[in-house]
């Protein structure tokens, strides 16, 4: 009865304002917190510039023969317990290489040396803290009843992801255990959050097998579990993402770089987990189908909130990626002010260094349970053509009020507040504003986007041309988000104005109402 009353009722509660409001899903250019700018300059206090821009440099470099030997890393990863980058350079330099590290059960991370610790903290450190506050931040605004009091990162590194939780959650983290098998990393970590008032109980692990070892069984399922790894093989993938998901009691988190490999990453492992679940349930319903029929509802119905799985962001639907062997791939970007460590110590090959950098990301947020049956946003709704609203303006409209428009010299300067200028930079301000609700977060609360199948989700930098706009759209095809489509788009001034108004007023990353 309530579900048949959801389409009338949806238009009273949606206005093209609310819509544009719930809508909103990207930020600006991110401001790296204060005092994680202050722990990220005490932490690289001691170092030479000189000898760190070479650090930087030879990270930067290690991480770009990173990207043309994902396979035959997955190849080696297969054969041996310890490898090193096939292409990595021979004599001097070959002892420098990266190593990989593998423990049982395909447990596979890199081997952060204690100077590529230094040099990932001054140059990669901000960029991964902006994208997983981006991430979260969309999370909380998705399930605004959603409050993680024990969280599960794996692949910490130097605890990027922790600051981001903090920022996103400040006072319903309790307790947080971190997997991270580099021990520099997880040293880098605990000094860059000495002296911080209000920390959760904190626990480091070398890997998943360790911290099962160390806690009890009724300990090991988790509000959140966040990953951010470095593995190459598939296999190894699958059994982590497995471990992972069996220790997650509500929401998981996966993150990875922003490049056709990691898109591909993101994707395996989605359909891995939905399909996982969705054979969990056949299973049950194959095991009641001999149970009474009243019975057998209630057996359903409970393997449907405890098995399932849907995707809360950024997928709209639950079906087959619609840009799998395609030449597209799903990924966003967040742009970041850099800090000054960046800028003291990252190079432009001659060109001035910008004053921010974009970090490109793919990420999956899953969540246990059956995805809720909402309504679509535009269900019912009515739009007036441009035409149809110039043949209802009134005369006196068109009127203008010259002196309205033009201020008299009389007219005097506001006064400039004087408590505006006590805060010397925005992200300070932004940073007192995180434990002080603001007008925003407010919003943020009262008007977003529903869990349906309704929302899609704008894939690439929309296309602004005169009085139309093209968007590339991931979208639901059916009510039950059982599948999906990407489409392109087109929406112009003269068929749809507020619409329009939204469409040119859409990032990448944003969500798009049917």
């Amino acid at each position: 009865m309530a579900a048949a009353l959801l389409p009338e009722t949806a238009p009273r509660l949606l206005t093209p304002e609310t819509i544009r409001a719930a809508a909103k899903q990207s930020q600006g250019i991110q401001l790296v917190p204060l005092s994680l700018r202050r722990a990220i300059k005490r932490y690289l206090r001691d170092q030479d510039k000189a000898h760190m821009n070479r650090k930087v440099l030879q990270l930067s470099a290690s991480f770009e023969r990173a990207k043309g030997t994902g396979t035959e890393l997955a190849a080696a990863a297969m054969r041996g317990a310890i490898i090193d980058d096939p292409r990595a350079p021979s004599g001097a330099e070959q002892r420098a290489a990266r190593w990989k590290v593998r423990s049982a059960y395909g447990d596979i991370g890199l081997r952060y040396r204690e100077d590529e610790t230094v040099a990932y903290v001054a140059s990669r450190m901000p960029a991964i803290y902006a994208a997983c506050h981006r991430v979260l931040r969309e999370v909380r605004r998705r399930l605004p009843d959603f409050a993680p009091a024990k969280v599960l990162d794996f692949g910490a590194g130097p605890s990027s992801a922790l600051w981001a939780m903090r920022a996103v959650w400040p006072k319903s983290i309790e307790k947080v255990n971190l997997v991270e098998p580099s021990k520099e990393m997880q040293r880098a970590g605990k000094n860059l959050l000495d002296n911080l008032k209000g920390l959760p109980l904190i626990h480091s692990y070398d890997s998943i097998q360790e911290l099962n070892r160390n806690i009890e069984k009724h300990e090991r399922w988790h509000d959140l579990s966040y990953a951010l790894g470095e593995i190459p093989s598939l296999n190894d993938r699958i059994t982590i993402v497995r471990q992972l998901w069996d220790l997650t009691g509500d929401v998981l988190v996966l993150l990875e770089p922003g490049t056709p490999q990691g898109a591909k990453i993101i994707s395996q492992m989605r359909s891995y987990i939905l399909w996982m679940e969705k054979r969990k349930c056949r299973k049950i319903e194959k095991s009641t189908h001999a149970a009474p029929s009243e019975m057998k509802s209630i057996v359903c119905q409970e393997a449907s909130l405890k098995n399932g799985a849907f995707v809360v962001a950024p997928c709209p639907h639950d079906g087959r990626c619609p840009l799998e062997n395609t030449d597209k791939y799903c990924h966003f970007v967040q742009r970041l002010e850099r800090t000054s460590s960046q800028r003291a110590y990252k190079r432009s090959n001659g060109v001035p260094l910008r004053g921010f950098e974009d970090e490109k990301f793919c990420y999956v947020a899953l969540r246990r349970g059956k995805r809720p049956e909402e309504a679509w946003p535009l269900d019912g709704m009515k739009f007036e053509t441009l035409k149809e609203r110039h043949a209802k303006r009134n005369p006196e409209d068109l009127i203008i009020d010259y002196d309205e428009q033009f201020p008299s010299e009389e007219d005097e300067e506001a006064p400039v507040n004087a408590e505006d200028s006590l805060v010397p930079y925005d992200s300070d301000a932004q940073e007192l504003g995180l434990f002080h609700e603001t007008e925003e977060e407010f919003k943020e609360q009262s008007v977003r986007a529903d869990l349906g199948g309704g929302w899609g989700r704008i894939i690439y930098s929309p296309i602004r041309r005169g009085r139309q706009v093209q968007l590339d759209v991931c979208r639901a095809t059916k009510r039950d988000a059982s599948e999906g489509a990407f489409e392109r788009v087109v929406v112009t001034q003269s068929k749809n104005p507020i619409m329009h108004h939204q469409a040119r007023r859409s990032l990448w990353g944003d969500l798009w109402p049917f």
